[in-house]
């Protein structure tokens, strides 16, 4: 394995807890005490911020990702108490991307007014849908009025980057109702849309009571329609699941999908980090349980390790290949330290079944390749 070389850093600060836990949601995510312990939450994320100093290797943080649970449940004082501490102790690049989960639910106008001042420059705003039957499947506490007016409130509270968080697939579910489900988000105008199927997993209410999606046939009509009315009102797909309008792609995100690093802070975070001393990169992961997040007598990592060479591929792979603009070889190179060769087989196998597509330096999946791209994966293990 060649010396690696240090990619981008991120954050990511989890805040674990919601109004009520959704029933497909398989999130380290909590229901939130009558009163919230935001002082103890937030002493305890920033003495977990000053142990992980020495793996920030001297750069600066290029996004910040709050996410949950459900952060705007947090007063603006405690988000700015956490994102100064992060500025502080890291720094930022001039033009940081910091983005922060919100539910429609909890969308007061001062308090997002608020936020927009702690130097919050991106919101992303849980809809999932604008079915009020399909909300109330899904255990939301918001009908689509209310999803509505929650970017009416942001847009007043200043924010000119949202991305609204949109699911297909869901529970009796027609291909008519996801076109005017993406329809009614489209005309929102967001800059962003997160557009993905609901997948049922292990240790969620959904998984233990199954329900009725669509069958394949529906899915596939719901994914075609879908991609060609986002086309046409001017949103690029850029990864699986996620359009954007030109110069609004989320970077927090694709620092993730390009093997960027990410220090992980709060309860239950995982992190990747770059080590470039010993030439390893580590996946830690912080303990789940909130409670024992702010118990001073716990170390904040619960487990730490580190990624094999023999897994290293697979990790590059599976989040590149998400991309549609897919991966280069010197990104390769330089992000996993293996060379181009250790990947050329399963390549050419991909390229036979029309899974992938490559060039001199880059390789990228088709459009076939991202609906199957668990198949294309397989490939690198």
């Amino acid at each position: 394995m060649s010396q690696l070389c240090l990619p981008p850093l991120s954050l990511y600060l989890h805040v674990p807890w919601c109004v009520r836990k959704c029933p497909y949601c398989d999130f380290n995510s909590h229901k939130a005490p009558q009163e919230l312990p935001e002082a103890a939450y937030v002493a305890a994320v920033k003495q977990d911020l000053e142990q992980s100093l020495e793996l920030a290797q001297g750069r600066r943080l290029e996004s910040i990702f709050i996410g949950g649970g459900t952060p705007s449940l947090f007063s603006a004082h405690s988000i700015g108490e956490m994102l100064m501490a992060a500025e502080r102790q890291l720094g930022f690049v001039d033009d940081i991307e910091i983005t922060m989960e919100a539910n429609p639910g909890t969308f007061e106008q001062d308090k997002f007014t608020d936020f927009r001042h702690t130097g919050i420059n991106r919101l992303s705003i849980g809809i999932q849908s604008f079915s009020d039957l399909h909300l109330q499947q899904l255990g939301r506490i918001h009908g689509g009025d209310e999803a509505r007016n929650a970017v009416s409130v942001a847009r007043r509270a200043g924010f000119d980057n949202i991305n609204l968080d949109l699911m297909h697939g869901l529970p009796q579910q027609t291909p008519i109702d996801a076109e005017q489900d993406l329809t009614i988000a489209i005309d929102l105008a967001p800059e962003h849309l997160s557009w993905y199927q609901l997948t049922i997993e292990p240790n969620t209410e959904f998984y233990t009571r199954p329900h009725t999606l669509p069958i394949d046939d529906q899915l596939a009509d719901i994914q075609d329609r879908g991609e060609a009315l986002l086309s046409q009102a001017g949103f690029q797909q850029y990864e699986v699941s996620a359009f954007s309008q030109p110069q609004k792609r989320a970077r927090h995100n694709l620092n993730y999908w390009q093997y960027g690093d990410y220090l992980g802070l709060g309860a239950g975070a995982h992190g990747k980090i770059t080590v470039a001393e010993h030439n390893q990169i580590l996946r830690p992961h912080k303990t789940r349980l909130p409670e024992h997040y702010m118990d001073q007598t716990r170390a904040f990592t619960a487990a730490e390790r580190v990624v094999e060479p023999h897994e290293m591929a697979l990790e590059f792979m599976m989040n590149a290949l998400r991309l549609v603009d897919g991966v280069s070889r010197q990104q390769f190179e330089r992000y996993s330290g293996l060379n181009w060769a250790a990947v050329e087989e399963p390549i050419k196998e991909l390229q036979r079944r029309e899974l992938i597509i490559k060039s001199e330096e880059r390789i990228a999946t088709t459009s076939l390749g991202q609906r199957y791209l668990n198949e294309v994966l397989a490939a690198f293990m």
